[in-house]
């Protein structure tokens, strides 16, 4: 998944008008679902957002964190903090905050971690996350293993965030900027050149181009999507707690950018709501023979991520394109 072929800057028309059917499908589902239905896809939409904000690092600049989850979580308690106990927050004042909350602490982070490489990345950026998880997890006055309530969701501009359907479409918004964005970012000379440091970092350093501000600018962006997904999340849920910034959490983003398909954005999209809805599938398995199927749905969710590596190196997008199946 680190060859060139895996990071279509131009991505085939087969995945434009699945993209596109998509959209029109997001943009009418909630007059087909019920709330219930509505809830879910939010939920999809908001971990697509997390999924791209890791690609950008994973799949784009090669980076593979595993504390990627700790932006997320950190920006669902800025707005935990912010919100009263009985009116909900401006989104103008804490979403802004929540985003800079999230990436100021990934640019800390980075400059401490971004000049690491292979294994050594890995686990330092997973040290710090679950560094960021016990403080948490041990302070009462930050919520303790507890967490925190949110009782009333933000308010924006006389829109009433109380209302499903607003919520929903607020974050299908949010999804589409980030998506747009990140696309934009892959052709830019910003994108070309994290997509060289991914390549060959000592060809492109010998280039003249400083590796290092450029991976910790991606490292700080990225942390800042995922602090606008993590918010969202919380807003949804009403409810934050150090789980948010776990391994688990963390782990559950690289299985979506591995299923959908790294370096593209638009496989980290399709890999969230395929993960999402695998799970769903996985969860609802009948009982056989008093074996209780959907109770092991974490097993049949890995069988499924190793078939797809073994089958489909570049992920479920790459099975729309001619000539990717593994030989």
């Amino acid at each position: 998944m680190s060859t060139p072929q895996a990071h279509m800057e131009t991505l085939p028309r087969s995945v434009q008008a699945l993209l596109s059917i998509g959209l029109m499908a997001l943009l009418a589902f909630p007059f087909a679902g019920q709330d219930f239905y509505t809830q879910m896809v939010t939920r999809m939409m908001i971990l697509a957002i997390f999924s791209m904000s890791l690609d950008l690092l994973q799949g784009i600049t090669g980076l593979v964190s595993l504390g990627h989850a700790a932006y997320f979580g950190l920006a669902g308690y800025v707005l935990a903090f912010l919100s009263p106990a009985d009116t909900g927050a401006s989104w103008a004042i804490s979403l802004p905050l929540a985003i800079l909350g999230a990436a100021l602490v990934a640019l800390v982070i980075g400059c401490l971690v971004v000049r690491t490489h292979g294994i050594y990345f890995i686990m330092v950026t997973m040290a710090f996350s679950q560094m960021v998880y016990f403080l948490f997890f041990d302070n009462k006055g930050l919520g303790g293993s507890d967490g925190l309530y949110i009782n009333v969701r933000p308010v924006a501009l006389g829109l009433d965030m109380e209302n499903k359907q607003v919520l929903y479409y607020f974050t299908l918004v949010c999804l589409v900027l980030v998506y747009v964005f990140l696309r934009r970012l892959l052709v830019s000379p910003f994108g070309r050149t994290l997509n060289g440091i991914r390549l060959n970092e000592h060809r492109t350093q010998a280039l003249g181009y400083d590796s290092f501000s450029y991976k910790l600018t991606a490292f700080t962006l990225a942390g800042a999507l995922a602090g606008l997904a993590g918010y969202l999340w919380a807003a949804q849920s009403g409810y934050v707690n150090p789980e948010l910034m776990g391994f688990h959490m963390s782990a559950h983003a690289i299985m979506m950018v591995i299923l959908g398909g790294m370096g593209n954005v638009a496989g980290a999209l399709v890999g969230a709501f395929g993960f999402e809805l695998f799970m769903h599938v996985f969860k609802d398995l009948p009982q056989v023979g008093g074996f209780d199927l959907g109770k092991h749905w974490q097993l049949w969710m890995g069988l499924l991520i190793v078939l797809v590596v073994v089958i489909a190196p570049q992920g479920l997008m790459g099975l729309l394109r001619p000539g990717s199946r593994a030989k």
